[in-house]
């Protein structure tokens, strides 16, 4: 199964800059990413950067949900 190496922007300013990189199989489904009490969620609209020679595909914050109890 191919995998896309991500970088997500966005999001609480406590998000940590080693969890901004992932990987999904899919840039056209949304990253749910748990984070604290809650999930984080990120789109890919399109856009692409280059970190450390690679070409990754940006994925925004779009918003946050709680973990169901």
């Amino acid at each position: 199964m191919w995998q896309f190496k991500v970088f997500l922007v966005g999001g609480p300013s406590s998000f940590p800059d080693d969890e901004r990189v992932q990987f999904t199989t899919s840039l056209t489904e949304k990253i749910k990413h748990r984070f604290g009490s809650g999930y984080e969620h990120f789109r890919h609209e399109g856009d692409f950067t280059t970190l450390n020679g690679e070409k990754l595909a940006v994925f925004h914050w779009t918003d946050r949900t709680a973990i169901a109890e």
